[in-house]
Protein backbone atom coordinates (compact mmCIF):
# COMPACT_ATOMS: atom_id res chain seq x y z
CA UNK A 1 0.00 0.00 0.00
CA UNK A 2 1.41 3.29 -0.85
CA UNK A 3 0.13 6.78 -0.92
CA UNK A 4 -0.49 8.66 -3.97
CA UNK A 5 -0.18 12.62 -3.92
CA UNK A 6 -1.34 14.36 -7.34
CA UNK A 7 -1.24 18.25 -8.44
CA UNK A 8 2.44 19.13 -6.89
CA UNK A 9 3.31 22.39 -9.62
CA UNK A 10 6.78 23.46 -9.98
CA UNK A 11 8.50 26.02 -12.09
CA UNK A 12 10.50 25.33 -15.41
CA UNK A 13 13.69 27.13 -13.28
CA UNK A 14 12.61 24.85 -9.81
CA UNK A 15 15.10 22.42 -8.73
CA UNK A 16 13.94 18.94 -8.89
CA UNK A 17 15.05 18.38 -5.25
CA UNK A 18 12.80 21.14 -3.84
CA UNK A 19 9.47 18.28 -5.00
CA UNK A 20 9.78 16.14 -2.30
CA UNK A 21 9.73 19.25 0.10
CA UNK A 22 6.67 20.64 -1.08
CA UNK A 23 5.10 17.10 -0.79
CA UNK A 24 6.37 17.16 3.12
CA UNK A 25 4.48 20.30 2.97
CA UNK A 26 1.15 19.01 1.59
CA UNK A 27 0.97 16.64 3.65
CA UNK A 28 1.84 18.30 6.94
CA UNK A 29 4.91 15.63 8.18
CA UNK A 30 8.58 15.81 7.89
CA UNK A 31 11.11 14.54 4.94
CA UNK A 32 12.21 12.05 7.38
CA UNK A 33 8.54 10.87 7.35
CA UNK A 34 8.46 9.93 3.92
CA UNK A 35 10.09 6.39 2.49
CA UNK A 36 10.21 5.04 -0.73
CA UNK A 37 9.51 8.57 -2.48
CA UNK A 38 8.57 8.04 -6.26
CA UNK A 39 8.01 10.23 -9.31
CA UNK A 40 4.80 8.51 -11.04
CA UNK A 41 3.91 11.26 -13.19
CA UNK A 42 5.66 14.27 -14.72
CA UNK A 43 2.97 16.62 -16.84
CA UNK A 44 3.90 19.62 -18.93
CA UNK A 45 1.66 22.47 -18.78
CA UNK A 46 2.16 25.15 -21.58
CA UNK A 47 -1.42 26.45 -21.88
CA UNK A 48 0.04 29.49 -20.62
CA UNK A 49 3.16 30.92 -21.91
CA UNK A 50 4.07 33.05 -19.76
CA UNK A 51 4.13 30.58 -17.08
CA UNK A 52 5.44 27.41 -18.50
CA UNK A 53 4.89 24.76 -15.37
CA UNK A 54 6.04 20.92 -14.58
CA UNK A 55 2.97 19.17 -12.73
CA UNK A 56 3.93 15.96 -10.84
CA UNK A 57 2.02 12.72 -9.50
CA UNK A 58 3.93 11.05 -6.68
CA UNK A 59 3.75 7.88 -4.46
CA UNK A 60 5.52 7.33 -1.19
CA UNK A 61 5.53 5.15 2.23
CA UNK A 62 4.89 6.20 5.21
CA UNK A 63 3.92 4.50 9.07
CA UNK A 64 0.82 5.50 9.24
CA UNK A 65 -0.70 5.94 5.67
CA UNK A 66 -4.67 5.46 6.28
CA UNK A 67 -4.19 7.54 8.90
CA UNK A 68 -2.43 10.34 7.52
CA UNK A 69 -4.83 10.33 4.09
CA UNK A 70 -8.02 10.38 6.54
CA UNK A 71 -6.90 13.27 8.70
CA UNK A 72 -5.99 15.80 5.47
CA UNK A 73 -9.34 15.69 3.66
CA UNK A 74 -7.49 16.51 0.81
CA UNK A 75 -8.54 14.94 -2.77
CA UNK A 76 -4.89 15.07 -4.27
CA UNK A 77 -3.73 13.02 -1.83
CA UNK A 78 -5.41 9.24 -1.45
CA UNK A 79 -4.40 5.54 -1.01
CA UNK A 80 -2.90 4.17 -4.36
CA UNK A 81 -4.32 0.60 -5.04
CA UNK A 82 -3.95 0.79 -8.54
CA UNK A 83 -0.60 -1.42 -8.97
CA UNK A 84 -1.24 -4.57 -11.23
CA UNK A 85 -0.59 -8.30 -9.95
CA UNK A 86 -1.24 -10.45 -12.64
CA UNK A 87 -2.90 -13.24 -10.25
CA UNK A 88 -5.29 -15.19 -12.52
CA UNK A 89 -5.91 -18.46 -11.47
CA UNK A 90 -4.67 -21.15 -13.52
CA UNK A 91 -7.58 -22.69 -15.48
CA UNK A 92 -8.87 -26.22 -15.22
CA UNK A 93 -8.98 -27.18 -19.32
CA UNK A 94 -6.75 -29.66 -20.52
CA UNK A 95 -4.08 -28.05 -23.01
CA UNK A 96 -2.45 -30.58 -25.20
CA UNK A 97 -0.40 -27.94 -27.05
CA UNK A 98 1.15 -24.97 -26.74
CA UNK A 99 -0.51 -21.96 -27.00
CA UNK A 100 0.25 -20.17 -30.38
CA UNK A 101 1.10 -16.04 -30.73
CA UNK A 102 0.78 -14.98 -34.32
CA UNK A 103 2.90 -11.72 -34.89
CA UNK A 104 5.94 -10.40 -32.42
CA UNK A 105 4.02 -6.70 -32.54
CA UNK A 106 3.05 -5.14 -28.86
CA UNK A 107 -0.14 -7.39 -28.19
CA UNK A 108 1.85 -10.74 -29.44
CA UNK A 109 4.93 -9.51 -27.33
CA UNK A 110 2.88 -8.65 -24.48
CA UNK A 111 0.69 -11.78 -24.75
CA UNK A 112 3.75 -13.85 -25.15
CA UNK A 113 5.28 -12.72 -21.69
CA UNK A 114 2.61 -12.82 -19.79
CA UNK A 115 2.05 -16.50 -20.71
CA UNK A 116 5.89 -17.26 -20.60
CA UNK A 117 5.59 -15.41 -16.79
CA UNK A 118 2.87 -18.13 -15.75
CA UNK A 119 4.80 -21.05 -17.46
CA UNK A 120 2.39 -21.62 -20.74
CA UNK A 121 5.75 -21.91 -22.78
CA UNK A 122 3.83 -20.25 -25.77
CA UNK A 123 5.29 -20.72 -29.46
CA UNK A 124 5.29 -17.24 -31.37
CA UNK A 125 5.58 -17.09 -34.87
CA UNK A 126 6.20 -13.84 -37.06
CA UNK A 127 6.23 -13.20 -40.43
CA UNK A 128 9.28 -10.99 -40.34
CA UNK A 129 12.69 -10.91 -39.53
CA UNK A 130 14.41 -10.75 -35.90
CA UNK A 131 15.05 -7.01 -35.62
CA UNK A 132 18.59 -6.64 -36.28
CA UNK A 133 17.74 -8.05 -39.77
CA UNK A 134 14.78 -6.41 -40.34
CA UNK A 135 16.61 -2.98 -39.70
CA UNK A 136 18.66 -3.77 -42.35
CA UNK A 137 15.89 -5.38 -44.43
CA UNK A 138 14.20 -1.92 -44.08
CA UNK A 139 17.60 0.40 -44.58
CA UNK A 140 18.00 -1.51 -47.95
CA UNK A 141 14.31 -0.51 -49.00
CA UNK A 142 15.18 3.15 -48.20
CA UNK A 143 18.05 3.45 -49.68
CA UNK A 144 17.62 1.53 -53.01
CA UNK A 145 13.93 0.94 -53.32
CA UNK A 146 13.94 -3.05 -52.88
CA UNK A 147 10.65 -3.95 -50.95
CA UNK A 148 10.91 -7.12 -49.06
CA UNK A 149 7.08 -8.03 -48.71
CA UNK A 150 7.44 -10.65 -45.87
CA UNK A 151 10.21 -7.96 -43.92
CA UNK A 152 9.47 -4.18 -43.72
CA UNK A 153 8.57 -1.46 -42.13
CA UNK A 154 5.03 -3.27 -41.06
CA UNK A 155 5.92 -6.85 -40.88
CA UNK A 156 8.87 -8.31 -38.24
CA UNK A 157 9.74 -8.29 -35.00
CA UNK A 158 8.61 -5.16 -32.93
CA UNK A 159 5.31 -4.37 -35.44
CA UNK A 160 5.37 -0.89 -37.03
CA UNK A 161 5.71 0.77 -34.21
CA UNK A 162 9.54 -0.26 -33.92
CA UNK A 163 10.00 1.60 -37.44
CA UNK A 164 7.84 4.86 -35.73
CA UNK A 165 8.18 6.97 -32.81
CA UNK A 166 7.94 4.42 -29.94
CA UNK A 167 5.00 6.88 -28.33
CA UNK A 168 3.50 5.54 -25.39
CA UNK A 169 0.69 7.47 -24.57
CA UNK A 170 -2.81 5.86 -24.59
CA UNK A 171 -6.35 7.35 -23.69
CA UNK A 172 -7.32 3.74 -22.00
CA UNK A 173 -6.88 4.02 -18.05
CA UNK A 174 -6.19 0.18 -17.44
CA UNK A 175 -4.05 -0.93 -14.31
CA UNK A 176 -1.82 -2.96 -17.00
CA UNK A 177 -0.40 0.13 -18.45
CA UNK A 178 1.96 0.33 -15.77
CA UNK A 179 2.98 -3.38 -15.86
CA UNK A 180 3.65 -2.32 -19.79
CA UNK A 181 5.86 0.32 -18.92
CA UNK A 182 7.61 -1.14 -15.88
CA UNK A 183 8.19 -4.27 -18.70
CA UNK A 184 9.81 -1.81 -21.26
CA UNK A 185 11.78 -0.16 -19.04
CA UNK A 186 13.12 -3.67 -17.87
CA UNK A 187 13.78 -4.41 -21.06
CA UNK A 188 16.25 -1.45 -21.83
CA UNK A 189 13.82 1.65 -22.22
CA UNK A 190 14.59 4.56 -20.35
CA UNK A 191 13.19 4.72 -16.62
CA UNK A 192 11.90 7.76 -17.09
CA UNK A 193 8.76 6.44 -19.49
CA UNK A 194 7.01 5.16 -16.32
CA UNK A 195 6.25 8.55 -15.53
CA UNK A 196 6.32 10.81 -18.36
CA UNK A 197 3.22 12.35 -19.32
CA UNK A 198 4.17 11.83 -23.17
CA UNK A 199 6.43 8.82 -22.85
CA UNK A 200 8.19 8.00 -25.85
CA UNK A 201 11.60 5.16 -26.83
CA UNK A 202 12.27 6.18 -30.27
CA UNK A 203 12.93 3.83 -32.95
CA UNK A 204 17.18 3.34 -31.69
CA UNK A 205 15.89 2.02 -28.58
CA UNK A 206 13.15 0.60 -28.81
CA UNK A 207 14.95 -2.23 -31.27
CA UNK A 208 17.10 -3.18 -28.10
CA UNK A 209 14.13 -3.33 -26.00
CA UNK A 210 12.07 -5.58 -27.75
CA UNK A 211 15.11 -7.48 -28.36
CA UNK A 212 15.45 -7.92 -24.76
CA UNK A 213 11.67 -9.07 -23.80
CA UNK A 214 12.21 -11.60 -27.06
CA UNK A 215 15.06 -13.27 -25.05
CA UNK A 216 13.32 -13.20 -21.68
CA UNK A 217 10.32 -14.65 -23.05
CA UNK A 218 12.59 -17.80 -24.30
CA UNK A 219 14.43 -17.93 -21.15
CA UNK A 220 11.04 -18.96 -19.24
CA UNK A 221 10.65 -21.66 -21.41
CA UNK A 222 8.79 -20.01 -24.82
CA UNK A 223 10.09 -20.08 -28.40
CA UNK A 224 10.10 -17.15 -30.99
CA UNK A 225 10.67 -18.32 -34.67
CA UNK A 226 10.86 -15.69 -37.27
CA UNK A 227 10.14 -15.80 -40.93
CA UNK A 228 6.99 -17.83 -40.32
CA UNK A 229 3.73 -16.95 -42.02
CA UNK A 230 0.42 -18.45 -41.02
CA UNK A 231 -0.98 -19.94 -43.95
CA UNK A 232 -3.81 -21.01 -43.06
CA UNK A 233 -5.96 -22.70 -39.57
CA UNK A 234 -7.71 -26.03 -39.72
CA UNK A 235 -10.71 -26.37 -37.33
CA UNK A 236 -12.98 -29.54 -36.62
CA UNK A 237 -16.43 -29.09 -35.11
CA UNK A 238 -16.47 -24.95 -34.68
CA UNK A 239 -12.80 -25.10 -32.82
CA UNK A 240 -9.57 -24.49 -34.31
CA UNK A 241 -7.41 -27.75 -35.06
CA UNK A 242 -4.18 -26.69 -36.28
CA UNK A 243 -2.38 -23.98 -38.37
CA UNK A 244 -0.03 -24.61 -41.47
CA UNK A 245 2.92 -21.96 -41.28
CA UNK A 246 5.66 -22.39 -43.85
CA UNK A 247 3.81 -25.74 -44.53
CA UNK A 248 3.92 -27.43 -41.41
CA UNK A 249 0.97 -28.36 -39.78
CA UNK A 250 1.34 -27.66 -35.80
CA UNK A 251 -1.55 -28.86 -33.83
CA UNK A 252 -3.10 -26.17 -31.36
CA UNK A 253 -6.16 -25.32 -29.26
CA UNK A 254 -5.73 -21.82 -28.43
CA UNK A 255 -3.85 -19.03 -31.09
CA UNK A 256 -3.79 -15.49 -30.76
CA UNK A 257 -3.85 -13.34 -33.36
CA UNK A 258 -1.89 -10.17 -32.61
CA UNK A 259 -1.73 -9.40 -36.72
CA UNK A 260 -0.85 -5.77 -38.13
CA UNK A 261 -3.17 -3.81 -39.18
CA UNK A 262 -1.44 -4.09 -42.88
CA UNK A 263 -1.62 -8.06 -42.49
CA UNK A 264 -3.82 -8.24 -45.89
CA UNK A 265 -3.09 -11.39 -46.95
CA UNK A 266 -4.05 -13.06 -43.95
CA UNK A 267 -7.10 -11.14 -43.63
CA UNK A 268 -8.05 -12.68 -46.98
CA UNK A 269 -7.31 -15.92 -45.35
CA UNK A 270 -9.38 -15.59 -42.67
CA UNK A 271 -11.99 -14.65 -44.49
CA UNK A 272 -12.13 -17.43 -46.29
CA UNK A 273 -11.74 -19.81 -43.43
CA UNK A 274 -15.20 -18.44 -41.84
CA UNK A 275 -13.63 -15.93 -39.17
CA UNK A 276 -16.18 -13.23 -38.19
CA UNK A 277 -15.23 -10.25 -38.93
CA UNK A 278 -16.54 -6.55 -40.06
CA UNK A 279 -15.68 -3.45 -41.76
CA UNK A 280 -14.08 -0.59 -40.04
CA UNK A 281 -14.00 3.49 -40.26
CA UNK A 282 -10.20 4.62 -40.15
CA UNK A 283 -8.66 7.70 -41.84
CA UNK A 284 -6.55 8.56 -44.76
CA UNK A 285 -4.60 11.69 -45.64
CA UNK A 286 -0.64 12.72 -45.76
CA UNK A 287 2.13 13.54 -43.68
CA UNK A 288 2.82 17.23 -43.14
CA UNK A 289 6.14 18.55 -42.08
CA UNK A 290 6.91 22.01 -40.51
CA UNK A 291 10.55 23.15 -39.09
CA UNK A 292 10.73 21.63 -35.33
CA UNK A 293 11.47 25.20 -34.63
CA UNK A 294 8.27 26.87 -35.57
CA UNK A 295 6.41 24.11 -33.78
CA UNK A 296 8.64 24.97 -30.71
CA UNK A 297 7.98 28.70 -30.46
CA UNK A 298 4.50 27.83 -30.92
CA UNK A 299 4.05 25.59 -28.21
CA UNK A 300 6.39 27.38 -25.88
CA UNK A 301 6.91 31.12 -26.76
CA UNK A 302 9.32 32.76 -24.80
CA UNK A 303 10.59 29.27 -23.70
CA UNK A 304 11.37 27.51 -26.38
CA UNK A 305 14.78 27.39 -25.90
CA UNK A 306 15.06 26.07 -22.55
CA UNK A 307 16.70 23.27 -21.37
CA UNK A 308 14.60 21.57 -19.44
CA UNK A 309 12.22 21.45 -22.47
CA UNK A 310 12.18 18.66 -25.47
CA UNK A 311 10.91 19.05 -28.76
CA UNK A 312 6.99 20.23 -28.97
CA UNK A 313 4.51 17.88 -30.13
CA UNK A 314 1.14 19.25 -31.27
CA UNK A 315 -2.38 17.47 -31.24
CA UNK A 316 -4.68 18.77 -33.41
CA UNK A 317 -8.65 18.20 -34.52
CA UNK A 318 -11.16 19.53 -36.79
CA UNK A 319 -15.08 18.93 -37.56
CA UNK A 320 -15.83 19.99 -41.41
CA UNK A 321 -18.76 22.22 -41.82
CA UNK A 322 -20.44 20.65 -43.97
CA UNK A 323 -19.44 17.43 -44.55
CA UNK A 324 -18.95 16.78 -40.48
CA UNK A 325 -15.50 14.49 -41.43
CA UNK A 326 -12.82 14.61 -38.26
CA UNK A 327 -9.66 16.56 -39.53
CA UNK A 328 -6.74 15.54 -37.69
CA UNK A 329 -3.50 15.06 -36.12
CA UNK A 330 -2.43 11.51 -36.03
CA UNK A 331 1.33 9.80 -34.61
CA UNK A 332 2.70 13.44 -34.60
CA UNK A 333 6.97 12.95 -34.64
CA UNK A 334 8.58 15.88 -33.14
CA UNK A 335 12.41 15.89 -34.83
CA UNK A 336 11.80 13.04 -36.56
CA UNK A 337 11.44 12.22 -40.56
CA UNK A 338 9.11 11.08 -43.14
CA UNK A 339 9.50 7.22 -44.00
CA UNK A 340 8.66 4.48 -46.80
CA UNK A 341 6.24 2.22 -45.02
CA UNK A 342 4.92 -0.07 -48.40
CA UNK A 343 4.09 -3.54 -47.42
CA UNK A 344 2.75 -4.59 -50.99
CA UNK A 345 4.08 -4.11 -54.52
CA UNK A 346 3.72 -1.63 -56.27
CA UNK A 347 1.78 0.73 -53.65
CA UNK A 348 3.02 3.84 -51.42
CA UNK A 349 2.39 4.29 -48.13
CA UNK A 350 4.00 6.80 -45.01
CA UNK A 351 4.41 6.77 -42.00
CA UNK A 352 6.52 9.42 -39.51
CA UNK A 353 9.33 7.96 -37.27
CA UNK A 354 11.82 9.36 -34.79
CA UNK A 355 14.66 8.62 -32.69
CA UNK A 356 14.95 8.97 -28.70
CA UNK A 357 16.34 12.91 -28.88
CA UNK A 358 14.12 13.98 -31.54
CA UNK A 359 16.46 16.22 -32.65
CA UNK A 360 16.19 16.23 -36.82
CA UNK A 361 15.38 19.67 -38.18
CA UNK A 362 11.51 18.85 -39.38
CA UNK A 363 8.70 17.96 -37.58
CA UNK A 364 6.09 15.82 -38.98
CA UNK A 365 2.93 14.30 -38.43
CA UNK A 366 -0.06 12.51 -40.32
CA UNK A 367 -2.91 14.58 -40.91
CA UNK A 368 -5.65 12.66 -42.13
CA UNK A 369 -9.48 12.63 -42.48
CA UNK A 370 -12.47 10.09 -41.03
CA UNK A 371 -13.29 7.35 -44.09
CA UNK A 372 -16.44 5.84 -42.97
CA UNK A 373 -17.73 2.20 -44.64
CA UNK A 374 -20.16 3.98 -46.60
CA UNK A 375 -17.34 5.63 -48.60
CA UNK A 376 -16.09 1.99 -49.47
CA UNK A 377 -18.21 1.42 -52.45
CA UNK A 378 -19.15 -2.04 -51.13
CA UNK A 379 -20.62 -4.23 -48.35
CA UNK A 380 -17.70 -6.82 -48.42
CA UNK A 381 -15.79 -7.13 -45.33
CA UNK A 382 -12.89 -6.52 -47.18
CA UNK A 383 -14.00 -3.19 -48.89
CA UNK A 384 -11.71 -1.14 -46.94
CA UNK A 385 -8.60 -2.74 -47.27
CA UNK A 386 -9.29 -2.27 -51.34
CA UNK A 387 -10.13 1.71 -50.45
CA UNK A 388 -6.63 1.84 -49.00
CA UNK A 389 -4.90 -0.09 -51.97
CA UNK A 390 -6.52 2.48 -54.46
CA UNK A 391 -5.02 5.15 -53.14
CA UNK A 392 -1.66 3.61 -52.35
CA UNK A 393 -1.18 2.41 -56.21
CA UNK A 394 -2.23 5.91 -57.46
CA UNK A 395 0.25 7.36 -55.56
CA UNK A 396 2.82 4.28 -56.33
CA UNK A 397 2.13 5.61 -60.26
CA UNK A 398 2.08 9.40 -59.92
CA UNK A 399 5.15 9.09 -57.48
CA UNK A 400 7.09 7.68 -60.31
CA UNK A 401 6.73 3.88 -59.78
CA UNK A 402 9.84 3.74 -58.29
CA UNK A 403 8.60 3.79 -54.51
CA UNK A 404 9.02 7.31 -54.63
CA UNK A 405 6.77 9.19 -52.55
CA UNK A 406 4.05 12.38 -54.39
CA UNK A 407 5.28 15.84 -52.38
CA UNK A 408 3.87 18.63 -52.67
CA UNK A 409 3.98 22.00 -50.57
CA UNK A 410 0.99 23.68 -48.53
CA UNK A 411 0.58 26.73 -50.25
CA UNK A 412 0.63 24.89 -53.98
CA UNK A 413 -1.83 22.68 -52.40
CA UNK A 414 -4.31 25.10 -50.82
CA UNK A 415 -4.34 26.92 -54.29
CA UNK A 416 -4.60 23.73 -56.62
CA UNK A 417 -1.60 23.91 -58.03
CA UNK A 418 1.63 21.56 -58.97
CA UNK A 419 4.50 22.80 -56.69
CA UNK A 420 7.47 23.24 -59.03
CA UNK A 421 10.63 23.19 -56.63
CA UNK A 422 10.68 22.97 -52.57
CA UNK A 423 11.03 25.33 -50.47
CA UNK A 424 12.51 26.20 -46.81
CA UNK A 425 11.47 22.91 -45.73
CA UNK A 426 13.09 19.66 -47.14
CA UNK A 427 11.00 16.64 -47.26
CA UNK A 428 12.49 13.86 -45.51
CA UNK A 429 10.86 10.81 -47.47
CA UNK A 430 13.16 8.03 -48.71
CA UNK A 431 13.97 6.84 -50.70
CA UNK A 432 13.12 9.77 -52.87
CA UNK A 433 9.91 11.69 -53.51
CA UNK A 434 8.38 13.70 -56.87
CA UNK A 435 6.58 17.12 -56.95
CA UNK A 436 2.90 16.59 -57.95
CA UNK A 437 -0.58 17.62 -57.58
CA UNK A 438 -2.00 15.43 -54.75
CA UNK A 439 -5.24 15.61 -55.84
CA UNK A 440 -4.37 13.01 -57.75
CA UNK A 441 -3.97 10.27 -55.38
CA UNK A 442 -6.65 11.16 -52.43
CA UNK A 443 -10.28 11.52 -52.90
CA UNK A 444 -11.79 14.81 -53.40
CA UNK A 445 -13.64 15.00 -50.08
CA UNK A 446 -9.87 14.75 -48.41
CA UNK A 447 -8.84 17.18 -50.09
CA UNK A 448 -11.32 19.64 -49.49
CA UNK A 449 -11.38 18.54 -45.78
CA UNK A 450 -7.26 19.11 -45.44
CA UNK A 451 -7.82 21.99 -47.12
CA UNK A 452 -10.50 23.54 -44.45
CA UNK A 453 -8.44 21.78 -41.71
CA UNK A 454 -4.91 23.59 -42.30
CA UNK A 455 -6.95 26.83 -42.19
CA UNK A 456 -8.23 25.67 -38.65
CA UNK A 457 -4.94 24.44 -37.66
CA UNK A 458 -3.45 27.71 -38.87
CA UNK A 459 -4.92 29.93 -35.92
CA UNK A 460 -3.86 27.38 -33.20
CA UNK A 461 -0.59 26.93 -34.52
CA UNK A 462 0.70 30.50 -36.44
CA UNK A 463 2.36 29.26 -39.33
CA UNK A 464 1.04 25.93 -39.85
CA UNK A 465 -0.69 26.74 -42.97
CA UNK A 466 3.08 28.29 -44.25
CA UNK A 467 3.66 27.72 -47.87
CA UNK A 468 6.42 26.17 -47.74
CA UNK A 469 5.19 23.35 -45.45
CA UNK A 470 5.26 19.84 -47.45
CA UNK A 471 3.05 17.54 -47.61
CA UNK A 472 3.68 13.67 -48.47
CA UNK A 473 1.29 11.13 -49.45
CA UNK A 474 -0.21 9.02 -48.98
CA UNK A 475 -0.98 7.86 -45.35
CA UNK A 476 -3.76 4.96 -45.32
CA UNK A 477 -2.67 2.86 -42.22
CA UNK A 478 -3.83 4.77 -39.43
CA UNK A 479 -5.73 1.85 -37.89
CA UNK A 480 -7.49 -1.51 -39.02
CA UNK A 481 -9.87 -1.43 -41.78
CA UNK A 482 -11.77 -4.05 -40.00
CA UNK A 483 -12.52 -5.83 -36.67
CA UNK A 484 -12.80 -9.30 -35.82
CA UNK A 485 -15.69 -10.48 -33.76
CA UNK A 486 -14.92 -11.86 -30.66
CA UNK A 487 -16.73 -12.50 -27.16
CA UNK A 488 -16.77 -11.34 -23.86
CA UNK A 489 -13.73 -14.07 -23.77
CA UNK A 490 -11.60 -12.43 -26.01
CA UNK A 491 -12.13 -15.16 -28.22
CA UNK A 492 -13.68 -15.54 -31.65
CA UNK A 493 -17.62 -15.76 -32.08
CA UNK A 494 -16.86 -18.06 -35.06
CA UNK A 495 -13.50 -20.35 -34.17
CA UNK A 496 -13.30 -21.44 -31.09
CA UNK A 497 -10.17 -20.86 -29.36
CA UNK A 498 -8.59 -18.48 -32.01
CA UNK A 499 -7.84 -14.64 -29.77
CA UNK A 500 -8.40 -11.87 -32.16
CA UNK A 501 -6.14 -8.91 -30.56
CA UNK A 502 -4.78 -5.36 -31.08
CA UNK A 503 -4.58 -3.19 -33.71
CA UNK A 504 -4.95 -5.89 -36.77
CA UNK A 505 -8.40 -7.62 -34.83
CA UNK A 506 -9.42 -3.41 -34.82
CA UNK A 507 -9.18 -4.02 -30.91
CA UNK A 508 -5.96 -1.23 -29.89
CA UNK A 509 -4.58 1.95 -31.02
CA UNK A 510 -1.24 2.15 -30.19
CA UNK A 511 1.94 0.75 -28.30
CA UNK A 512 0.13 0.28 -25.07
CA UNK A 513 -3.68 -0.23 -25.90
CA UNK A 514 -2.11 -3.16 -28.12
CA UNK A 515 -0.12 -4.39 -25.37
CA UNK A 516 -2.33 -4.11 -22.80
CA UNK A 517 -5.24 -6.05 -24.71
CA UNK A 518 -2.60 -8.66 -25.45
CA UNK A 519 -1.78 -9.33 -21.83
CA UNK A 520 -6.09 -9.38 -21.03
CA UNK A 521 -5.70 -12.42 -23.72
CA UNK A 522 -3.25 -14.10 -22.11
CA UNK A 523 -4.97 -14.00 -18.42
CA UNK A 524 -8.23 -15.42 -20.52
CA UNK A 525 -6.14 -18.32 -21.87
CA UNK A 526 -4.63 -18.84 -18.36
CA UNK A 527 -7.74 -18.85 -16.63
CA UNK A 528 -9.65 -21.34 -18.85
CA UNK A 529 -6.53 -23.91 -19.70
CA UNK A 530 -4.30 -25.69 -17.09
CA UNK A 531 -0.19 -25.43 -17.45
CA UNK A 532 1.51 -27.88 -20.26
CA UNK A 533 3.75 -30.27 -18.96
CA UNK A 534 6.87 -29.85 -21.76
Amino acid sequence: MTIRVNNIVLSLDDDISILKKKVSKKLKISIDEIKNFKIIKESLDARNKDNIRLTYAVELEHKNEEKLVERLHDKDVKIDTTKYEPDVQEGNEKLNNRPVVVGFGPAGIFAALMLAEKGYKPLVIERGEDVDKRSETVDRFWTEGKLNLESNVQFGEGGAGAFSDGKLTTRIKDKRCDYVLAELVKGGAPAEIAYLGKPHVGTDILKDVVKNIRKKIIKLGGEVRFSSKLEYINKENGKVKSIIVNGEEIPCEAVILALGHSARDTYEMLYETGLEMTQKAFAIGVRIEHPQDLINKSQYGKFHNHPKLKAADYKLTYQCKESKRGVYSFCMCPGGVVVAAASEEGRVVTNGMSYHARDLENANSALVVQVHPEDFGSEHVLAGVEFQRKYEELAYKVGGANYNAPVQLVGDFMRDRVSTKIGSVTPGYKPGYKLVDMRECLPDFVVESIKEGIVNFDRKIKGYGMDDAVLTGVETRTSAPIRMLRNENFESTSIEGIYPCGEGAGFAGGIISAAVDGIKVAENIIGKYTKLNI
